[in-house]
């Protein structure tokens, strides 16, 4: 007799997990499976041992602790181009940091890998206009960004 479907559905999911960890090991390997016409995806690397899946682009500054209208300001301006970043071919996700200790307002916009480049190609649009806009509300500060990646561990 079969379980109930709770007891199925954690057989399901075991099962699934093994067979990506043995896809993930094949993948590895550069390994093809029979049939396919395509070569399973390999995380890139950094060196050994030190992979990713995710590559994000941060744009950040610094906001007046005294006055907090830079802040708004800066917050008014995201979102007026959240849409427009989160519709981005390859995002999986946009985060803001807000720091109130040190004035850090962060835009973190995080892609798969394979698509991080095209968005480069694009000059990371709408980065270049926002960024302006940053740089025009009084009270910001150090308007920069930086590359990086990330991987969930």
């Amino acid at each position: 007799a079969l379980g109930n479907s709770a007891e199925l559905h954690s057989m399901a999911v075991q099962n699934l997990m093994k067979l990506e960890n043995s896809l993930l090991k094949l993948a590895d390997q550069g390994v093809r499976l029979p049939g396919e016409d395509f070569l399973l995806f390999k995380m890139p690397e950094i060196t050994d041992g030190v992979s990713f899946d995710t590559i994000a682009r941060e744009w950040r500054c610094k906001w007046s602790l005294e006055d907090k209208t830079s802040l708004a300001g800066a917050q008014k301006e995201l979102d007026a181009i959240l849409a427009q970043t989160k519709a981005v071919k390859g995002v999986k996700h946009v985060q803001r940091v807000v720091c109130g200790g040190c004035g850090d307002f962060k835009v973190i916009i995080a892609l798969d890998a394979e698509s991080f480049g095209e968005w480069e190609k694009a000059g990371f649009a709408p980065e270049a206009a926002f960024l302006e806009k940053l740089k025009a509300v009084k009270g910001l500060q150090r308007v920069e960004t930086q590359t990086y990646t990330l991987m969930t561990m």
